[in-house]
């Protein structure tokens, strides 16, 4: 049973992840590598490429402040209104992607509650790279903050409540004491957040607006490619987000091996020493 279970999972694997990969670079490289090369000299391609990673530069760093600031709120204190914290975090994970890129076209577009008056001043949210930072971070935010709640749970506040008897600040705590404590769950979910921010799709192709070379990320541009017929460029294309999805796969599985050595590490430190006195007391 164990046998069937597991090849089971191998060939679920094989038609739904592994076979997609294959597929993307053969017929990216279908024509040859010369043309597949090619595609990137596009300036739409090069641009595309260009915007997903600003928008992933300026929705990580953001997105990595709030997650920390809210687990740690959220892991080492307790105040009023945490459970509903804790729901908003949630919040992206529930709402379609397409809903939350028409709440900020409802917000933010030229006949929206506040689109007139940022107009008036000049300042254009939709259809603009400013949208699609705004609907990436409200995409990824919980990434962050989801990996560093239990994280920070699981440290017990023990070491931060000796710091402050010690007589350091939070911010020295924060610094010294707690990030450290779970740095490689925080870099997990900087990881996640970056993936998702690089190849988000629903809310950004709302927001967006599809303004070739000017508002199109490598998805967006992917499609754009596609519905064209241009399948090579298209795979091309595709191809920077498969890579950047075996990345995040190795690194995630890095991450994941270090946090059990430091739980093994943690868990024999509490263990107390069995062995006899004599023995413990040789040199």
């Amino acid at each position: 049973m164990r046998r069937t279970l597991l090849g089971l999972a191998l060939l679920f694997l094989a038609f739904l992840l592994v076979a997609p990969l294959v597929a993307v670079f053969t017929e990216a490289f279908r024509k040859g590598a010369d043309t597949f090369f090619a595609s990137f000299s596009d300036p739409d391609a090069q641009h595309a490429i260009y915007l997903t990673l600003v928008v992933a530069a300026l929705s990580v760093p953001l997105n990595l402040v709030f997650g920390v600031v809210a687990s740690w709120l959220i892991a080492k204190h307790d105040f009023r209104g945490k459970s509903l914290l804790i729901t908003l975090i949630d919040l992206p994970f529930s709402v379609s992607p397409v809903v939350a890129g028409l709440v900020f076209i409802l917000l933010f577009g030229a006949h929206g509650w506040i689109g007139p008056w940022l107009d008036s001043i000049g300042l254009q949210i939709v259809f603009a790279v400013p949208g699609i930072v705004l609907a990436t971070i409200f995409i990824t935010f919980p990434f962050v903050a989801r990996e560093l709640i239990p994280a920070m749970q699981a440290t017990g506040r023990e070491e931060e409540q000796a710091a402050y008897l010690l007589g350091a600040s939070g911010w020295q705590i924060l610094r010294r004491v707690t990030l450290p404590n779970v740095r490689w769950a925080l870099l997990y979910g900087v990881l996640l957040c970056n993936a998702r921010a690089m190849g988000e799709f629903g809310a950004v192709s709302v927001v967006s607006g599809h303004i070739r070379g000017l508002t199109n990320t490598i998805p967006l541009h992917v499609e754009i490619l596609y519905n064209e017929y241009n399948f090579v460029a298209a795979f091309a294309m595709a191809t920077v987000l498969a890579l950047l999805a075996l990345l995040t796969l190795a690194g995630k599985s890095f991450i994941e091996w270090r946090l059990a050595s430091q739980a093994e590490k943690r868990e024999s430190e509490r263990q107390p020493d069995n062995r006899p006195l004599h023995t413990l007391s040789n040199p």
